[in-house]
């Protein structure tokens, strides 16, 4: 006998070796020995999840001269005829290939002669949502009042692209996808039986890989066996030999996007061209991995939830411990609009750098999401530096220009000191800031309020994109107008930059000198 692929050699027999689709298993099971027979039944799910496959043990089932609890015996005439593609009593038809109302009317014209031998006839329409409408039409009024002995299975992966009037006259089963483990499990049953030796984080790797369809699984499955003929079945040999690579490379890949190097993420990319990897596939891996690191940020109990060894897991927890979870938002946003150009583009790669490029420098964007991935870069610089200041490591380059004033050393201030204007504005601050835009509150949550020696209120910060953001002047004049408007009284507000924190915690606070004053705001 000819070889066989291993999901035509493994399909099921009868209902007990369905696997993962046991809610229509049992509906249709009961329906056979109940004597429930609908006429019209609509399968609808994704590739793979075997609407064919339970189509015909159904049909098996319907004509068996000996059913049983799971389905067709598979030992008469009519099981076998069946099994033998022999038996007139099935038919199935493609409707992507006859999708036309002649190909209808034709199978109508078959309906009308009896069966010879078993039950019934059973009509098998696979991918029927590619019929024509006049197709749809000329169906219509067979699948509402066909014959006793006529059965319909209509299966598609797009139901809603079926019109209501047939909708409406059958009975709909949606067939889920499949589990990861549940695919692991038949996938190792069966090489048991081909005598191969597999490692189980192999047999995981390819049943994540078949995303909810078996017989993706196990056609991966059926590629790499090939490959390594006669060898046992690693890991490492299934990444190779589908094109993937392993966490620890996409672990790498987002500890250069979050602090900020460019040149690690460049050459991680011509690391994957060299080994031959589909840049494509590369992407929509590590779109799930940033899946699975945006649940270890947000989640108590992971274990369900993420398929990740341990490791992976505190070492994801480790990296992202500082990290909000909107910058992982913006990669996984950034990203999957980046996987529908690389279907239609002529260089992946450069896509793809490109991608990465502007993920490293968040200062080409302006969206909240960028100033948050800006603001988180600036964080670790900050730390960094302030590591050095401490250690006494750090040299200063020359040459660049500072873009905000420093502020000039501040004397103890007392709040007799402070114009009153400005202690009008800082005691009812938090009033101002409500009156503000959303973005310019948020770049305001940690701005250190003080005065200069001309009395002008001064807003210290440490973070150079919020004072970059707030100095400018359209940003200035909305403060000025919110406290103008709060409190009647008119100021003049400049932005500072300081250097590091401990510069800023320097600086008098305001909001603790100004306290008690009686402050009257007219609403």
């Amino acid at each position: 006998m000819s070889y066989q692929a291993l999901y035509r050699k493994y399909r099921p027999k009868d209902f007990s070796d369905v696997k993962g689709q046991d809610h229509i298993v049992k509906t249709l099971t009961n329906e056979i020995q109940g004597d429930r027979i609908g006429h019209a039944y609509l399968f609808c799910g994704t590739r793979g999840t075997g609407k064919t496959t339970i189509a015909k043990i159904f049909a098996k089932a319907v004509n068996c001269q000996n059913p049983g609890p799971q389905g067709p015996c598979g030992k008469c005439p009519m099981c076998r005829g069946i099994e033998e593609q022999t038996s007139m009593n099935v038919v199935e038809m493609d409707a992507a290939s006859h999708n036309g109302v002649d190909d209808i009317r034709g199978l109508i014209d078959e309906i009308q002669y009896s069966p010879t031998e078993g039950k019934y006839k059973v009509y098998i329409i696979d991918e029927v949502h590619m019929l024509s409408k006049p197709a749809f039409n000329a169906l219509l009024k067979t699948l509402e009042e066909p014959p006793s002995y006529v059965i319909f299975i209509l299966a598609t992966t797009e139901y809603f692209k079926i019109p209501v009037t047939i909708l409406s006259r059958c009975q709909r089963y949606d067939f889920k996808r499949i589990g990861v483990e549940t695919i692991m499990g038949r996938l190792a049953e069966l090489l048991d039986r081909e005598g191969v030796e597999a490692e189980p984080k192999a047999l995981r790797y390819v049943a994540r890989q078949a995303d909810g369809a078996l017989r993706d699984g196990l056609s991966l499955l059926e590629q790499c066996v090939s490959f390594y003929f006669g060898e046992k079945l690693t890991y490492e040999k299934v990444l190779k030999i589908l094109g993937a690579v392993d966490t620890d490379m996409y672990q790498e890949l987002l500890r250069a996007l979050i602090h900020g190097r460019v040149t690690d993420a460049i050459q991680l990319v011509a690391s994957l061209v060299e080994r031959g990897k589909d840049l494509s596939q590369f992407v929509e891996e590590f779109i799930w991995f940033l899946r699975n690191v945006l649940i270890v940020m947000t989640a108590e109990d992971v274990t369900d939830l993420v398929d990740l060894p341990e490791e992976t897991i505190l070492a994801i927890q480790e990296m992202t411990g500082d990290l909000e979870e909107e910058i992982i938002f913006r990669y996984i946003r950034l990203l999957s609009a980046l996987v529908n150009d690389m279907k239609y583009s002529n260089n992946k790669r450069v896509d793809l750098e490109v991608m990465l490029i502007r993920l490293c420098r968040p200062q080409m964007e302006r969206d909240y999401e960028a100033l948050l991935d800006r603001m988180n870069h600036i964080e670790q610089i900050s730390d960094d530096l302030q590591v050095a200041l401490e250690g006494g490591t750090l040299s200063v380059a020359a040459g660049g220009e500072r873009p905000l004033e420093a502020p000039e050393p501040v004397r103890k201030i007392l709040p007799e000191a402070v114009p009153e204007d400005v202690r009008a504005v800082v005691a009812n601050w938090n009033h101002v800031k409500s009156r503000v835009c959303a973005v310019t509150r948020t770049m305001l949550e940690h701005t250190k309020l003080t005065v200069g020696d001309d009395g002008i209120l001064l807003m210290a910060e440490v973070v150079d994109v919020n004072a970059d953001y707030l100095n400018k002047d359209v940003v200035k004049q909305e403060i000025i107008d919110a406290a103008a408007e709060l409190t009647g009284k008119e100021i003049q507000v400049k932005v500072v930059h300081v250097e590091s924190r401990r510069e800023l915690n320097a600086l008098p606070e305001l909001r603790q000198i100004i306290k008690g004053v009686d402050i009257n705001i007219e609403d």
